[in-house]
């Protein structure tokens, strides 16, 4: 034992003095890892792959023993250059964030460990059109109930960032409203929170590298737009509404709009039936519809329900302006727009996915409280205006045989 110790005592010691003399100061710059001052060679062979916004460049590697990595330089729009750089284990750079599709100048460089640079080699480069150019042109800027709605596609997928501007009285001039980046291949916002009087709006897309497009503007008068007085909704029940479950508990219909998410204040289905589940009820009047609010039932306790159990995942909303709707089956999917009987799909929805990017059976107290919140949902400009509403659960978290809704709100304009 006392051998032991002896060695565990040489051993700590011999462990804090190379600890000690690791923890040098640092100069703030790292020597070269060779001191061989061999010029490189060139790369050769070079050939261009141009798409939307840059290039890819392939070429052959010199036979320098010592290259660590080739180095291209460039100018994406006038006063900005970018470097990029490639390992000697690849043969190709790429060079993006361009501007405009024009020809450019790369100079390409290979460097050795001792970063020593090669002689230049100069390529012209020609990008097709940049993808925030792309999507600007197919911008749309129009009116919406309490603001304006933006719409473009963005084919390529690519990350953009839209922006919408409008004029303030208070600076005299147009400033930054929102900033909304996506990379999904449509585009469909509304930025809401004005009055319905005439505004100048903008609105332009940005990318990654800086680079701005024009900007689109528009004088607009947004849509005036009303919370729905959920003192006037009333039950509708038509016979292929799904069948009611654990009234006992207290859930039913009317549940849906007592401004309550707790607990058993909602709408829930009997188990035992197949998608979709279906509700019905009446708005209280004749509105053309802008959006809604959904709250889903959340965790309770040490019950987990949000991402969960019966919760929607996808779902369609049905309307009617008929003064008596008639019962109509409807069916698991449709399009927008479809009419059936005396009801017409004013949308299919898709609920998110927890924010925090965990899986949905292991989210997080802030994706609970994502779910708490309600999530908003916006109905399409072209809709019909409508009295009544009907829920058609498509698919539930759980792929369940039931279906539970807590609250519903909506918004719009009386007719």
């Amino acid at each position: 034992m006392k051998y032991l110790k002896k060695i565990s005592v040489a051993f700590y010691l011999v462990w804090i003095t190379a600890t000690i003399y690791s923890c040098k100061e640092n100069k703030g710059y790292n020597d070269p890892v060779s001191k061989d001052p061999a010029k490189p060679g060139v790369i050769t062979d070079v050939k261009v792959d141009n798409y939307n916004g840059g290039t890819y460049i392939t070429y052959k590697l010199p036979k320098s023993q010592n290259l660590l990595y080739v180095l291209a330089q460039y100018e994406i729009r006038k006063g900005v250059t970018r470097e990029t750089k490639s390992s000697y284990f690849s043969d190709t750079v790429n060079v993006e964030g361009f501007a405009r599709a024009q020809e450019y100048k790369v100079t390409l460089y290979s460097v050795t460990r001792a970063n020593i640079y090669s002689d230049p080699v100069v390529v012209t480069v020609n990008p097709k059109t940049p993808v925030y150019q792309l999507v600007s042109r197919q911008l749309s800027l129009n009116a919406d109930f309490g603001g304006v709605n933006v719409n473009t596609l963005n084919p390529l997928r690519k990350d953009i960032g839209v922006i919408i501007t409008a004029f303030d009285k208070s600076t005299n001039r147009m400033e930054v409203q929102d900033q909304h980046y996506v990379n999904a291949d449509t585009i469909n916002y509304s930025l809401r929170g004005y009055d319905a009087v005439l505004r100048k709006f903008g609105v332009y897309v940005t990318d990654g590298f800086g680079n701005i497009s024009d900007t689109l503007s528009k004088n607009l008068t947004p849509l005036p737009e009303v919370f729905l007085d959920k003192g006037k909704f009333s039950a509708f029940t038509l016979p292929s509404d799904t069948e009611l479950g654990f009234t006992d508990y207290g859930f039913s219909v009317q549940k849906l709009w007592d401004g309550k998410i707790d607990g058993f204040d909602g709408w829930h289905t009997m188990p035992g039936h197949t998608a979709p589940f279906v509700t019905t009820f009446s708005i209280g009047g004749l509105y053309k519809l802008s959006r809604f609010v959904i709250w889903e039932r959340p965790d309770d306790g040490s019950n987990i329900y949000s991402f969960s159990h019966f919760n929607p995942k996808v779902f369609t909303l049905w309307g009617s302006s008929a003064p008596n709707p008639k019962d109509q089956v409807l069916p698991l999917t449709s399009a927008v727009g479809t009419v059936l009987g005396d009801w017409v799909n004013l949308g299919n929805f898709r609920y998110p996915n927890p924010p925090s990017g965990l899986p949905p059976n292991n989210h997080n107290a802030a994706d609970n409280a994502f779910v708490r919140a309600g999530v908003g949902f916006n109905f399409a400009l072209t809709n019909p205006d409508v009295r009544y509403i009907r829920v058609a659960v498509g698919q539930t978290w759980s792929n369940g045989d039931a279906a539970h809704i807590m609250e519903l709100s909506f918004y719009g304009q009386p007719k």
